[in-house]
């Protein structure tokens, strides 16, 4: 990652966490010297444009935004109304109903023309990819615009087709990371590579790599860096920030003795993704009913979590976080850039 390009004092990006990071967050990380990043695949272009104008008016500093680029799923509809099924005795035990039927909540920005025509419009610095690559012609006319473009990568099969596609920068997924793993295709075998064995693999290279998935202080961004990194994405770290999106409960979990023990589901989104343990990912164990494919699964999981929140249980949220999680800290998120690169330099936090 060109550090000089994007004018970064500390080679630390802020992982763009849908539902968590904020633009708030994101202004702090990037006034702190590293690079602050939100989440637009969970928006339309209008929130998308809403986000980008609040984190400009916080920082004139680069910062970056990422996309989904997930396969459309395909229409199962027996496949979405076994998973009502099996889901229903849940919601009863809430009062409430499953819905009727599910929707893809999230479009990819495969076919989101109003999304590249914002990202043309407003040029972020730095543009990202999840769960896979745009089209040729998206990628171009982003490069066109003077984007730097990054995209996760959880094997060197899926580095090597974003080295081919033009991608200037890898971020290497762990195995260890937190939220939804960045596999181009979920239902192929995982490998499950740990971030140290994906960044010495894919450092060897010639694109720059940057390394995610349990990293949570300086002696982790070191680490990266001794790998072969251009720098480290920390995700879970900023989470008890307070300019985090996250809900009380979410942020008691975190700080609880689940954060020692994740565990990866596809039972709230439809994609495998690292949780901390709660009753959704206990519910997911127990059932028998295939899941949707992402975003199908999610609009039930959503409406579940919604359900149980109305009666005050809060173990049916996403609650994503990496395997690192014990080594949270609850500080503002310019503290804790700040912190991380005090550790960085051997000094006491």
């Amino acid at each position: 990652m060109p550090a000089a390009r994007l004018n970064l004092s500390l080679p630390l990006v802020q992982a763009p966490m849908a539902g968590v990071s904020t633009p708030a967050m994101a202004a702090a990380v990037c006034e702190a010297g590293g690079l602050g990043s939100i989440a637009l695949g969970a928006s339309d272009a209008a929130g998308a444009a809403a986000m980008i104008a609040d984190l400009r008016a916080r920082t004139a500093r680069p910062f970056a935004v990422n996309l989904f680029v997930h396969a459309a799923p395909h229409d199962d509809g027996e496949r979405a109304a076994a998973w009502i099924d099996a889901l229903a005795p849940t919601f009863a035990e809430f009062d409430a109903v499953p819905p009727t039927a599910l929707r893809a909540i999230y479009p990819s920005f495969a076919e989101d023309d109003a999304m590249l025509a914002l990202l043309l419009a407003t040029r972020p610095a730095v543009v990202s990819f999840h769960f896979g690559l745009p089209g040729a012609d998206r990628i171009a006319a982003l490069r066109a615009a003077g984007c730097l473009l990054l995209a996760s990568v959880t094997s060197p099969a899926e580095a090597a087709a974003a080295r081919a596609a033009g991608i200037d920068v890898l971020v290497a997924q762990g195995i260890e990371a937190g939220g939804h793993r960045g596999v181009f295709d979920p239902a192929a075998r995982d490998d499950a590579l740990g971030t140290l064995a994906l960044v010495r693999l894919l450092a060897r290279g010639p694109v720059p790599v940057i390394a995610a998935g349990g990293i949570m202080d300086g002696a982790g961004v070191d680490a990266a860096l001794a790998l072969g990194a251009v720098a480290a994405q920390l995700g879970t770290a900023f989470i008890a920030c307070p300019e985090s999106a996250a809900d009380d409960a979410y942020r008691a979990a975190l700080m609880g003795p689940g954060a020692a023990h994740t565990v990866m589901t596809r039972a709230i989104s439809g994609r495998p993704a690292r949780c901390l343990p709660n009753r959704f990912t206990a519910l997911g164990e127990r059932l028998a009913a295939a899941v949707p494919a992402y975003p199908v699964a999610y609009d039930a999981g959503k409406a579940l979590n919604a359900a149980a929140k109305a009666v005050g249980e809060t173990g049916y949220g996403a609650q994503w976080a990496g395997q690192g999680a014990p080594l949270a800290r609850a500080m503002p998120a310019g503290d804790l850039v700040r912190v991380i690169a005090g550790e960085m330099r051997g000094k006491a936090a």
